[in-house]
């Protein structure tokens, strides 16, 4: 199958795009590498390093499903340039859309965001309940979400709906709350818990990149529509304290301002056939493993808000 993707140097592009080669796709991928480019060279895969604003037709010629990473991540990196957040995770989306369908491309994955629900008090939170976003960030995800939702009688549209992705990937995210929390566990012997009681769901970032593979094989036999993808719904002090059991480390716990807490359920995901293989426990394993290995460390480009600013975009 020949694959566009963008965003293909971030945390989730950088183990996708090597998962799917190893399958045998072909693929075009494009990233500003912001974050550098941990990619290599393969002679399937067909690289560019350029802005998701600024793709044309003819990147998408004999492309036949594409997966859209690319997007200012998390709620902290968009409020740094709200502006920009719109252009790359909007405007980018509904122009990515477009060129998709002049150029005949028949599936259109898109990764969107479990935090679009907002605050929920149901036990399980399904792709039924009501969207309602409470930061710039989670709007734009919803927007592009319905932009994308109104080409259905032209491609196929995929919105997956992913937790808070964990493990180790080439290119790291120590911002993210597993990965966050285990660093902080091996790097400093303690762990800083803002509330605690706020429950997130989670997916390890190899079943993240298998959820994206099931839903290029299946594209055919699915329904346009959103999807969930986490598997693990546990309070951010149930992950401390799992680390805890792995790693030796102190708990402190402080306040918080971020009310976001829900229960995602992914049967609808499950139900097309997807099984789950991997867990948080093992992203805290993988993680103290490379860690061991000096492959993670303490470097600004694992932080979404600190390469922002280094490259002076907020």
């Amino acid at each position: 199958m020949n694959i566009l993707i963008t965003g293909a140097c971030g945390f989730v592009g950088s183990s996708l795009v090597p998962y799917l080669l190893n399958q045998g796709h072909h693929i075009k991928s494009f990233d500003t590498e912001w974050f550098g480019n941990n990619l290599c060279d393969d002679s399937k895969l067909s690289h560019q390093k350029k802005d998701v604003r600024f793709l044309v037709k003819e990147d998408f010629q004999d492309v036949d499903s594409v997966i859209h990473l690319a997007n200012i991540a998390n709620d902290p990196g968009v409020e740094l340039n709200t502006d920009l957040s719109w252009e790359v995770n909007v405007l980018a989306t509904y122009k990515l859309a477009e060129l998709a369908i002049s150029a005949k491309v028949k599936n259109f994955i898109y990764a969107s965001s479990g935090s679009v629900y907002g605050i929920k008090d149901e036990e399980q939170v399904t792709e039924d309940l009501s969207l309602v976003p409470i930061s710039v960030y989670n709007k734009t995800k919803m927007i592009s979400e319905r932009v994308l939702l109104s080409y259905t009688d032209q491609m196929k549209i995929i919105n997956v709906r992913p937790a808070t992705v964990c493990g180790w990937s080439p290119r790291m995210r120590l911002d993210v709350s597993v990965n966050m929390l285990t660093f902080q566990a091996l790097q400093n012997k303690k762990i800083t818990v803002f509330g605690g009681n706020q429950v997130r769901p989670n997916i390890h970032i190899q079943d993240m990149i298998r959820v994206y593979e099931h839903f290029l094989i299946k594209a055919d036999t699915l329904e346009s529509g959103n999807y969930n993808a986490g598997f693990e719904n546990m309070s951010i002090l149930a992950i401390a304290e799992l680390i805890q059991s792995q790693i030796p480390a102190e708990i402190i716990v402080t306040e918080s301002n971020d009310p976001r807490s829900y229960r995602q359920n992914s049967d609808k995901l499950l139900n097309t056939g997807f099984v789950s293989s991997f867990s948080v426990r093992d992203a805290i394993k993988d993680i103290t493993y490379k860690y061991g290995e000096k492959k993670i460390e303490d470097k600004d480009q694992y932080y979404t808000v600190k390469t922002m600013k280094n490259l002076d975009l907020g």
